[in-house]
């Protein structure tokens, strides 16, 4: 009698468990369906609910949730933070940005208030060990501010180095403020940045992860690499804070491209940190030694300096380089770690190669991603039909971040050609309307090509049947990747 009893209730209390479970996943469907996102990607999380009810409803919890309606900042002291960095700006009506790219100086200006910033000199570096020679020289002179902001931020050898450094400086009475990124720096022990703060560094973690509470969060990561001293210096582009980036993988070296600015480009990089820094600390630092006075070191050199990231109504740097891929009108040079291409991108980038444009892009031959190398592999069919030129970067890994195009226009910085960087991260990125940078820059893709295997399209359209499939399989969770 009992045990028929306890069957019955185990019967009841599973079938109102099944019937709870599908309301929420049909609910969860018809959210999906009903915030109008892009359709890949709904299709993406209707196939993974549907396949994968259990599983699929925990990585929606995690990756799903859209918090583009969320206002992380508000209106005043956004405004506040951005008075600084717009001040005597270069007006737009008298700038000698390239006639074909004033809509897209528009463009930048009106959906992220991103000023024209006249006059700064740039320097290049495509190997870590370049790039921290020169950060850690920076950092050891700095007198007022260091404002360090990493996706990754390592406790390995060169992850100790600079942090030693910023202990130092802020000993000294320098004020050192650091912000990474608490799913980028999973791996990395709380005692690593707990040291500076005993030592009386500012660190915080940007969007902290506390399960359960805040799940959705993981999904959204800032992705920025900025470096900010005296407004007067900054860093930016692909490089975070990690040995490899210097010692390479153990299957070659780590080729990636990063960027110091002098000048009022800083300016820009500054005002990104700072509204960060308020997100994360509500801390309102707008004071004008944040922004101090720029010579101009080159007056050929303007640039604009723009964000994006999942919160907001635009999708700044998407739309972009949309912008940018769809008017060129001799060349376009793309590299990228990671190529999952919004539709607007695909089609740009074949409208473009069909056109007779020049359109060439570099991969790395083997990622650190398996899956995003699979589901890159199945965009590439259409890229070489369409007369792109493909190139896979064979003596390492490529993880530098580049467009240029028609000698003019150049994006630097720490976006990849793909969903994550355009729809969910925290990214940030310099476009230059500069000719002799956007030469400067072609002629670093071009010795990068001596490195590069071309791929044949004839041979590449016949791989193995099962390989194709595969590929086209990761391609559909490739909005997830």
């Amino acid at each position: 009698m009992l045990a028929a009893i306890y069957v019955q209730i185990q019967w009841i209390v599973g079938l109102i468990f099944i019937i709870l479970y599908a309301v929420t996943t049909v609910s969860v469907i018809l959210v999906t369906v009903a915030e109008n996102r892009n359709p890949l990607k709904t299709i993406s999380w209707v196939i993974v609910l549907l396949f994968a009810p259990v599983i699929g409803l925990l990585a929606y919890c995690f990756l799903g949730q859209d918090n583009r309606k969320l206002r992380v900042i508000s209106r005043r002291a956004y405004k506040r933070i951005m008075k600084r960095s717009q001040e005597g700006k270069m007006p737009q009506d008298v700038c000698s940005v390239p006639a074909p790219y004033l809509p897209l100086v528009t463009l930048l200006t009106n959906s992220k208030q991103s000023s024209l910033l006249y006059g700064s000199e740039i320097t290049v570096y495509t190997s870590g060990e370049e790039k921290f020679k020169d950060l850690i020289h920076e950092l050891n002179i700095a007198k007022h501010h260091i404002h360090l902001q990493y996706y990754i931020f390592c406790d390995d050898e060169i992850g100790n180095r600079i942090k030693n450094i910023l202990i130092a400086k802020a000993k000294e009475g320098v004020e050192v403020r650091v912000l990474y990124d608490d799913v980028g720096c999973w791996n990395v022990k709380n005692k690593f940045f707990k040291e500076m703060r005993e030592a009386g560094v500012e660190v915080y973690a940007f969007l902290k992860v506390a399960f359960p509470i805040l799940t959705s969060k993981v999904n959204y990561r800032n992705h920025r690499k900025i470096v900010v001293i005296d407004g007067k210096v900054g860093f930016m582009g692909g490089m975070n804070i990690a040995d490899r980036y210097i010692k390479g993988t153990n299957w070659g070296s780590w080729r990636d491209t990063h960027f110091k600015i002098r000048g009022k480009g800083v300016h820009g990089l500054q005002a990104s940190f700072l509204i960060d820094w308020y997100v994360i600390s509500k801390k309102l630092l707008n004071d004008k030694v944040y922004y101090p006075a720029a010579p101009v070191y080159n007056k050929d050199n303007i640039m604009q300096i723009a964000t994006s990231g999942p919160v907001g109504q635009w999708r700044t740097l998407l739309q972009a380089a949309i912008f940018v891929l769809s008017n060129a009108k001799k060349y376009i040079y793309i590299q990228t770690p990671y190529f999952l291409p919004t539709e607007g991108i695909n089609q740009a980038l074949q409208t473009a190669a069909l056109g007779g444009v020049d359109v060439r892009l570099m991969l790395p031959e083997r990622s650190d991603t398996r899956t995003a190398n699979m589901a890159t592999h199945s965009f590439l069919d259409e890229m070489v039909k369409a007369g792109v030129k493909v190139y896979f970067y064979k003596v390492g890994f490529l993880h530098s971040k580049l467009i240029v195009t028609d000698d003019e226009l150049t994006c630097i910085g720490s976006a990849n050609v793909d969903f994550r960087s355009f729809e969910h991260n925290f990214e940030i990125n310099a476009f230059v309307y500069e000719p002799a940078f956007a030469i400067h820059m072609k002629k670093i893709f071009m010795h990068d090509i001596n490195n590069c295997e071309h791929i044949i399209p004839s041979k590449w359209l016949k791989r193995p049947l099962k390989q194709r499939l595969a590929e086209s399989f990761m391609r559909l969770f490739s909005p997830l990747l």
